[in-house]
């Protein structure tokens, strides 16, 4: 049987082929392109579209947020098209590591929110859709983009198994623990009140 026929190694192929993809540093390559300096520079020296948004572009803000959200989106619905449900699952766990930590960027990368609601969406889109309102009210209400991806993340498994989407559970457990450790910082200046806002620049 040959070597490619195996399930592991079909399954750490897409660990790769997501990884890599979700690797992608978007927000740089269109701050760069767009004459918008260096985001390592520039707020929270972030990578993602929230301090894209702080460049004072919401062009490229809206492109970054779009890319960043169809990685985890392509990852996902190329595994599924080519393998299986197992392959998807995967692909977009390591699209949300790669964008989060990318070995590019010495693996220092973004949140992943953008990601995890691309892939959510490509995964179960009832869950994807009901995520992004979850985040979408979030922010209309505390203006804060920081607690309004907790929010959506942290309803994420919730959703599934109200909306019948259980079999992904544990991957949105992991993807849940993931952006919440990577909100750390986040979490203690909302404590401290220092968290700034929506279109804020820092």
């Amino acid at each position: 049987m040959p070597l490619i026929d195996s399930p592991l190694t079909v399954l750490m192929l897409w660990a790769v082929l997501g990884y890599l993809l979700g690797s992608i540093p978007f927000g740089m390559v269109l701050a760069k392109a767009m004459g918008l300096g260096n985001l390592r520079d520039i707020g929270s020296g972030n990578i993602g579209a929230t301090n894209v948004l702080r460049t004072g572009s919401k062009k490229a803000a809206a492109l970054t947020l779009l890319l960043d959200g169809a990685k985890g989106a392509v990852a996902v619905l190329l595994a599924r098209s080519l393998v299986g449900e197992d392959a998807a699952q995967v692909a977009g766990l390591m699209a949300f590591i790669g964008h989060c930590y990318p070995v590019w960027l010495k693996f220092k990368g973004g949140k992943g929110v953008a990601t995890f609601l691309g892939l959510m969406l490509a995964l179960a889109w009832p869950v994807g859709i009901a995520c992004c309102l979850t985040w979408l009210v979030g922010a209309a209400l505390f203006r804060i983009s920081s607690l309004a991806a907790l929010l959506a993340a942290g309803s994420s498994t919730l959703w599934m198994v109200f909306l019948g989407h259980s079999n992904a559970f544990v991957l949105g457990v992991i993807l849940t623990i993931i952006v919440f450790w990577r909100h750390r910082d986040n979490i203690r200046r909302m404590r401290e009140g220092t968290e700034p806002k929506i279109g804020q620049k820092s």
